[in-house]
């Protein structure tokens, strides 16, 4: 077989209704290419027919796809990191199943990376999301902006494309909790982003629920920066010379008037800000430790079932 090209790294959870015209259309637009190529599919414990289909794709193009079939559902950044270890291609793109992120906007990052870009980024031209999930990720774009000085113009665009050189470091990384794009940026010498379509999804549902997308996005800002930490280190300081200032305040006006019960409800109302303020405090110190705790346990960060994929001329099925 020889050397691909390029490798695109598909996660796939559920996706039984969109995988035949994914299949068709990816494949098109890499025969168009005239370049070797190989796609990975990562099943992530798919609980419909998802797997079967994966693996008839193989048996139909054994040369050119390759299955990583999980045990069970890790998570799509892990069903992308098990992709990452096993590609061969110059040069990796990812995509998602859903069809949103039209296959053949390829040739446009494949472009990008041949000028000299290491990393390059989609970003949607016309979003075909909510209300709520368009503009919630604004926010969260402005704010990790901020943080962690990686500036992406569309951190949920899944069509991106990595030089061989990014995807190792991102490897030798072995974090269990990472955001994948924000890391190949810290790694990136010469990052660009390009206009992608983004389409409306036609079958399924997606499979990131609200508070999958606020997971996400703790990990990205714990996991890139202190910021938070500092912020509120800056914060508890200022509370602490503004509550002195109070007490003094209060001792002098009781020498003055005298004892009253006035001011009552203000004190309680205080009290209970400090309170929020420092379960807050410690939510984002726990953040932290939480992905230390991870880190330090040292298990596997997924667990493979079989690996479909030819090596010469023979099946091969592993196990991690």
């Amino acid at each position: 077989m020889a050397k691909p090209y390029v490798s695109v790294v598909v996660p796939v959870y559920n996706e039984q209704e969109n995988l035949d015209a994914l299949f068709t259309r990816l494949t098109a637009v890499l025969d168009g290419l005239n370049r070797p190529y190989e796609i990975l599919f990562t099943n992530d414990g798919s609980r419909d027919r998802s797997g079967a289909m994966l693996k008839e794709y193989h048996e139909r193009r054994p040369d050119q796809v390759r299955v990583i079939d999980f045990n069970g559902n890790f998570g799509q950044h892990m069903a992308i990191m098990a992709a990452f270890e096993r590609v061969r291609g110059d040069v990796v793109v990812t995509l998602d199943a859903d069809l949103q992120n039209p296959p053949e906007e390829i040739p446009k990052l494949l472009a990008a990376i041949e000028a000299g870009h290491d990393v390059v980024g989609g970003y949607r031209k016309h979003r075909q999301d909510t209300f709520f999930r368009k503009y919630a990720s604004k926010i969260i774009n402005g704010i990790r902006a901020k943080i962690t000085n990686i500036r992406m113009r569309d951190q949920g665009c899944m069509l991106r494309a990595y030089r061989k050189n990014i995807i190792e470091s991102i490897v030798a990384s072995e974090e269990t909790s990472t955001f994948i794009p924000a890391l190949a940026y810290s790694f990136a010498a010469n990052a660009a982003e390009v206009e992608v379509e983004h389409a409306a999804r036609t079958a399924g549902e997606s499979k990131y629920r609200l508070y999958d997308l606020i997971r996400l996005n703790f990990d990205l800002m714990t996991g890139f920066s202190v910021v938070p930490l500092q912020v509120f280190t800056l914060f508890g300081m200022g509370v602490s010379v503004l509550s002195t200032l109070f007490v003094i305040y209060l001792f002098i006006r009781r020498l003055i008037v005298g004892p009253e019960a006035e001011g009552v409800f203000t004190l309680f109302a205080i009290l209970y800000l400090l309170v929020g303020v420092g379960i807050m405090g410690l939510g984002i110190i726990g953040e932290y430790i939480g992905r230390i705790y991870k880190e330090v346990r040292k298990r596997p960060r997924f667990v493979i079932r079989k690996v479909y994929e030819k090596i010469d001329t023979k099946e091969a099925g592993t196990g991690e």
